[in-house]
Protein backbone atom coordinates (compact mmCIF):
# COMPACT_ATOMS: atom_id res chain seq x y z
CA UNK A 1 0.00 0.00 0.00
CA UNK A 2 3.00 2.33 0.61
CA UNK A 3 4.45 1.74 -2.61
CA UNK A 4 1.37 2.36 -4.54
CA UNK A 5 1.17 5.92 -2.60
CA UNK A 6 4.45 6.64 -3.11
CA UNK A 7 4.44 5.37 -6.52
CA UNK A 8 1.24 8.10 -6.82
CA UNK A 9 2.93 11.26 -5.45
CA UNK A 10 6.31 10.26 -7.81
CA UNK A 11 4.21 10.27 -10.75
CA UNK A 12 2.05 13.53 -9.61
CA UNK A 13 5.24 15.29 -9.03
CA UNK A 14 6.58 14.31 -11.96
CA UNK A 15 3.66 15.40 -14.17
CA UNK A 16 3.18 18.56 -12.97
CA UNK A 17 6.77 19.48 -13.24
CA UNK A 18 6.38 19.26 -17.25
CA UNK A 19 3.50 21.67 -17.20
CA UNK A 20 3.93 24.90 -18.49
CA UNK A 21 3.27 28.68 -17.83
CA UNK A 22 0.16 29.72 -20.12
CA UNK A 23 -0.04 32.91 -18.64
CA UNK A 24 0.93 36.17 -20.68
CA UNK A 25 0.49 39.88 -21.07
CA UNK A 26 -2.73 41.68 -21.82
CA UNK A 27 -3.55 45.30 -23.23
CA UNK A 28 -7.03 47.21 -23.11
CA UNK A 29 -8.29 49.31 -25.38
CA UNK A 30 -7.35 52.35 -23.02
CA UNK A 31 -3.49 51.25 -23.23
CA UNK A 32 -3.10 49.65 -20.05
CA UNK A 33 -0.65 46.71 -19.72
CA UNK A 34 -1.30 43.80 -17.33
CA UNK A 35 1.74 41.73 -17.15
CA UNK A 36 0.72 38.50 -15.77
CA UNK A 37 4.30 36.58 -16.75
CA UNK A 38 7.38 39.23 -16.59
CA UNK A 39 9.55 36.34 -18.88
CA UNK A 40 7.51 36.40 -21.24
CA UNK A 41 6.65 40.45 -21.32
CA UNK A 42 10.54 40.27 -21.92
CA UNK A 43 10.18 38.52 -25.16
CA UNK A 44 6.71 39.91 -26.26
CA UNK A 45 5.31 43.66 -26.46
CA UNK A 46 1.43 44.34 -28.08
CA UNK A 47 1.80 48.18 -29.06
CA UNK A 48 -0.22 50.70 -31.29
CA UNK A 49 -3.19 49.91 -29.73
CA UNK A 50 -6.13 50.85 -32.17
CA UNK A 51 -10.33 51.26 -32.54
CA UNK A 52 -12.11 52.11 -35.17
CA UNK A 53 -16.00 52.69 -35.89
CA UNK A 54 -17.73 50.78 -38.54
CA UNK A 55 -20.74 51.05 -38.90
CA UNK A 56 -21.93 50.50 -35.32
CA UNK A 57 -19.35 48.32 -34.43
CA UNK A 58 -15.70 48.30 -33.34
CA UNK A 59 -12.55 47.26 -35.13
CA UNK A 60 -9.84 46.73 -33.47
CA UNK A 61 -6.12 46.30 -33.82
CA UNK A 62 -2.66 46.01 -31.94
CA UNK A 63 0.86 45.48 -33.11
CA UNK A 64 2.56 42.69 -31.79
CA UNK A 65 6.17 42.38 -31.58
CA UNK A 66 9.16 39.69 -30.82
CA UNK A 67 11.22 41.45 -28.54
CA UNK A 68 13.24 37.74 -29.20
CA UNK A 69 15.86 36.82 -31.91
CA UNK A 70 14.20 33.26 -31.91
CA UNK A 71 10.76 32.12 -33.83
CA UNK A 72 7.51 32.37 -31.40
CA UNK A 73 4.56 30.85 -31.16
CA UNK A 74 2.18 32.48 -29.64
CA UNK A 75 -1.92 32.50 -29.56
CA UNK A 76 -4.24 35.87 -29.23
CA UNK A 77 -7.71 36.83 -27.82
CA UNK A 78 -10.00 39.82 -28.25
CA UNK A 79 -12.65 39.74 -25.69
CA UNK A 80 -14.53 42.64 -25.82
CA UNK A 81 -16.59 44.39 -23.07
CA UNK A 82 -20.29 46.01 -22.76
CA UNK A 83 -20.46 49.43 -21.21
CA UNK A 84 -20.69 47.49 -17.70
CA UNK A 85 -17.76 45.98 -17.94
CA UNK A 86 -19.28 42.60 -18.79
CA UNK A 87 -18.02 40.45 -21.34
CA UNK A 88 -20.10 40.06 -24.26
CA UNK A 89 -20.42 36.91 -26.27
CA UNK A 90 -16.78 35.51 -24.85
CA UNK A 91 -17.85 31.94 -25.97
CA UNK A 92 -17.58 33.36 -29.90
CA UNK A 93 -14.45 34.79 -29.32
CA UNK A 94 -11.23 31.54 -30.05
CA UNK A 95 -7.47 31.81 -29.49
CA UNK A 96 -6.19 32.28 -32.84
CA UNK A 97 -2.06 31.03 -33.22
CA UNK A 98 0.56 32.76 -35.07
CA UNK A 99 4.23 32.39 -35.41
CA UNK A 100 6.50 35.33 -35.05
CA UNK A 101 10.04 34.84 -36.44
CA UNK A 102 13.06 36.75 -34.45
CA UNK A 103 12.06 40.00 -33.83
CA UNK A 104 8.98 40.09 -36.69
CA UNK A 105 6.14 42.01 -35.69
CA UNK A 106 2.34 41.32 -37.18
CA UNK A 107 -1.02 43.62 -37.45
CA UNK A 108 -3.50 41.59 -35.84
CA UNK A 109 -7.35 42.73 -35.55
CA UNK A 110 -11.10 42.04 -34.84
CA UNK A 111 -14.47 43.48 -35.22
CA UNK A 112 -16.59 43.76 -32.43
CA UNK A 113 -19.42 40.94 -32.01
CA UNK A 114 -22.09 43.14 -31.45
CA UNK A 115 -23.09 46.89 -30.83
CA UNK A 116 -23.23 46.59 -26.92
CA UNK A 117 -19.28 46.04 -27.53
CA UNK A 118 -17.78 49.37 -26.14
CA UNK A 119 -14.35 48.44 -25.46
CA UNK A 120 -11.84 45.40 -25.81
CA UNK A 121 -8.72 43.87 -24.14
CA UNK A 122 -6.19 41.66 -25.95
CA UNK A 123 -4.42 38.59 -24.74
CA UNK A 124 -1.20 37.49 -25.99
CA UNK A 125 0.13 34.05 -24.59
CA UNK A 126 3.08 31.66 -25.40
CA UNK A 127 1.62 28.45 -27.50
CA UNK A 128 3.53 25.02 -26.85
CA UNK A 129 3.58 22.57 -29.45
CA UNK A 130 4.89 18.76 -28.92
Amino acid sequence: MKLASLWFIATTLLLSACAHNTAGIAVDSAGQVRDDNSSFANEVAVVDISAIMIADLIKASALIQSQSSTDLRLQYKFTWFDASGLTVEDEASSWKSIKLHGKQQLQVSAVAPNAQATRFEIYVRETFSY
